[in-house]
């Protein structure tokens, strides 16, 4: 499909100048934020940064003060009925029944989604076969590991055929090898053409999976663009990272500040960013150092000033 096509096509979310308080707290301060169809957006903040409550706007859970949500063109809260059919929704809580077996938790769930009867079956098969589930289809859920019950959330979300899918935080709390077994399904998704809404803690998640990424701070976007477009905007290419004393780190960090550098702190290093624009003589000043490529990391930090992980 090429770009043309897409931009004809509705918006698989648009959420338009949307503010959301509690009390005198501004939850989600102006939001505007739209998901094209087919791709991956990632939605990255520390906590407190609202990307909670936009999520709960999105899936009707909570309604904006002001502004307007749409999802596939379906306006909420007036079609939230209709939304809800075209959507997915992978919480960031396990809420399977354990007593059921991971065929039966999909059954009920395609028959809340009103998935044609005769369809059902199949619906479930398919879905289990996604989230290679197929050989546990008759275990009990209490029965299943960790990666597998994120899998099976995933397997509900996707059982009534959603065109949108919001997950929040997928892979919280789960071990390295299983968050790149479910990194693997997420893209085979996205690459199916499913249009997914991701808001994840894990920077480097984000920057795997997104097509584009969306960084929040205190209920506002602060940064939205694909995550190599969002590096080389504000982290540069390279960045030289230096390690000794607080004292001497808190000095690179002035001197690379009065010479215009931007800096990051990472805990008993300084990084200073667009490395490759460092005049020769300020490098001989601050010494030895290591080379390295910046990350989506470094722009979130350079932007929030705050780290997620």
């Amino acid at each position: 499909m090429n770009r043309a096509d897409v931009e004809q096509q509705t918006a698989a979310l648009a959420v338009v100048d949307v503010y959301k308080s509690f009390g005198p707290v501004p939850a989600v301060d102006g939001l505007s934020l739209t998901v094209a169809p087919g791709i991956c957006m990632g939605l990255l903040g520390p906590n407190g940064a609202g990307k909670t409550t936009t999520m709960r706007m999105i899936t009707g859970q909570a309604l904006p003060d002001s502004g307007r949500i749409e999802v596939l063109g379906l306006p909420l809260p007036q079609q939230s009925k209709a939304a809800r059919a075209l959507m997915g929704v992978v919480p960031q809580q396990d809420n399977l029944d354990e007593e059921l077996t991971a065929a039966e938790n999909l059954r009920v769930f395609a028959t809340l989604s009103r998935v044609p009867r005769a369809r059902r079956a199949a619906a479930v098969a398919e879905a289990l076969e996604l989230a290679q589930l197929s050989d546990r289809a008759d275990s009990r859920t209490a029965t299943l590991s960790g990666g597998m019950r994120r899998r099976l959330l995933i397997a509900r979300g996707l059982v009534h055929s959603p065109r949108l899918l919001l997950l929040d935080e997928p892979t919280v709390g789960l071990d390295p090898q299983v968050r790149s077994e479910l990194w693997a399904l997420i893209d085979n998704l996205r690459n199916s053409g499913v249009s997914i809404l991701m808001s994840t803690h894990y920077i480097e998640e984000a920057e795997r999976l997104a097509d584009e990424v969306a960084v929040m701070h205190r209920g506002r976007l602060i940064a939205h663009g694909h995550p190599a477009t969002l590096i080389a905007t504000h982290a540069g290419a390279e960045a030289l990272e230096y390690y000794g004393p607080p004292a001497r780190l808190a000095e690179i960090s002035e001197q690379a500040a009065a010479a215009g550098q931007p800096t990051r702190r990472t805990g008993p290093t300084v990084s200073v960013l667009r490395a490759e624009t460092m005049p020769q003589d300020l490098m001989d000043q601050l010494g030895e150092a290591e080379r390295r490529a910046t990350t989506l990391e470094d722009v979130f930090v350079l932007l929030t000033g705050e780290s997620i992980e």
